[in-house]
């Protein structure tokens, strides 16, 4: 089920990144979600953390947000970690209220080709079914 990116496509989308909403983000340093928050906040990134269960906690230096349109600054990137079923509303939802958004990352086993061709008729680029925890080391250092 893994999709085809080019490299330099994907260090491209890292590279211009600075700031990434992450939807689905557990407070649990155990789950996949905190560690790739971490790992993003400590390579440089502005992680703004999104989880309505989670609402006005503090995580990674950033209270976190009930829903992306919550958010009123500028946002690169939506990272998400649901099931595939569960993407449509949330890249609806990013493509409303994130005017410049880049990319629409699915994390690994998350493929959601409706939600995507949604995106990418906006201009956003998409990524799926890859963890850039993962991308950035192999292809940033």
């Amino acid at each position: 089920m893994s999709q085809s990116y080019s490299d330099d496509h994907i260090k491209d989308i890292l590279t211009r990144t600075k700031t990434i909403a992450i939807v689905g983000i557990s407070a649990k340093e155990e789950r996949a979600s905190n560690q790739v928050a971490g790992f993003l906040k400590a390579k440089g990134y502005r992680v703004i953390p999104v989880n309505p269960g989670l609402e006005g906690q503090e995580l990674f230096g950033e209270t976190v947000r009930a829903a992306l349109s919550d958010i009123d600054e500028p946002v690169d990137m939506v990272d998400i970690f649901r099931r595939s079923e569960a993407v449509g509303p949330v890249v609806d939802e990013a493509l409303e209220a994130l005017p410049g958004l880049g990319t629409i990352w699915m994390q690994l086993d998350v493929v959601n080709e409706e939600a995507a061709e949604k995106a990418r008729a906006k201009g956003v680029d998409v990524i799926m079914d890859r963890c850039p925890k993962i991308e950035y080391p192999r292809l940033i250092g």
